[in-house]
């Protein structure tokens, strides 16, 4: 299928919650995608939630059958990053730790067709610092896409230092393809969506920790004092919390100022294994 922006096949590395959602819009919007995690389980699992996902929709009448079995024969999966080597932009979609990241990036970058655009989904690291440790730095970019991609509008792209205007223009053109929309964001920690919602998730947990009140009154506050549909220890857990506080440590170590300091009770509950939905156990528990 060509589009405009010359995009027709979608790597994404990484197949948990927001490479899965990622892998699943593209190919609903009629891309060829490659779903690429480290071992088959993980692959399975992304595999299954988009399964999931997508039956979903056909509940809702939001989808057709046919729509629903297109867009998975539209996905190939592998555990090897060597499959991507003909796609035309691969989605890193990876642990939000740096070093892991830009260890994916060298990999990408030896094995992609020149003209691919390295893209991530970094929620709050540098693009020019991950774009460094490529060959290709004008043709890295930041897509940061939202939880849960497939009914959350919004990407933030962001362009590194050193990214070329078209490729800017091309990521630009994808989203929109993909039926989201593009926010073009500058490069600093964080960008904007995690620069103001991880804080105010830190300020929660202080709360917390601080025994103000329980976490459900916490996020009983929000909802109805403020109007958000989730509570912000309830979204933690959505999030994950050892993402919360990677990110949280990305803005400490980044911006090297004391209001972005981690509580001491998500590092707690990170080394505990409480990490949310996705342990079972948060600030909530979970079947």
């Amino acid at each position: 299928m060509e589009t405009d922006m010359s995009i027709e096949h979608v790597g994404v590395v990484g197949a948990g919650q927001m490479g899965s959602g990622i892998a699943q819009v593209c190919s609903a919007a009629g891309l060829k995608v490659t779903l690429c995690d480290q071992n088959q389980q993980a692959v399975d699992r992304g595999i299954n939630a988009i399964k999931t996902s997508l039956e979903r929709m056909l509940a809702k009448e939001k989808i057709s059958a046919d729509q629903l079995s297109e867009t998975l024969a539209r996905i190939t999966s592998s555990t090897s990053t060597e499959s991507l080597a003909k796609a035309d932009i691969v989605i890193e979609a990876a642990t939000e730790i740096e070093s892991i990241k830009q260890s994916i990036f060298k990999d990408l970058d030896r094995i992609c067709q020149p003209n691919a655009i390295l893209a991530t989904n970094t929620s709050s690291i540098s693009i020019t610092r991950l774009a460094a440790v490529t060959e290709r730095p004008q043709q890295v970019i930041g897509m940061h896409f939202m939880n849960p991609v497939p009914m959350m509008k919004l990407v933030e792209v962001i362009r590194g230092l050193q990214t070329d205007d078209r490729v800017f223009e091309q990521v630009n053109e994808l989203s929109k393809f993909i039926g989201k929309v593009p926010v073009d964001v500058k490069d600093s920690f964080g960008f904007v969506s995690n620069r103001i919602l991880l804080p105010m998730i830190n300020e929660a947990i202080f709360c917390r920790y601080e025994g103000l009140a329980s976490a459900e009154e916490i996020d009983t506050v929000m909802k109805l004092g403020m109007s958000h549909p989730m509570g912000p220890l309830a979204l933690a857990d959505l999030i994950g919390l050892d993402t919360c506080l990677n990110i949280m440590e990305v803005l400490y170590d980044g911006f090297n100022d004391s209001k972005y300091r981690p509580c001491p009770l998500l590092k707690q509950m990170v080394d505990a294994g409480y990490l949310g939905r996705k342990s079972g156990r948060g600030f909530y528990q979970y079947d």
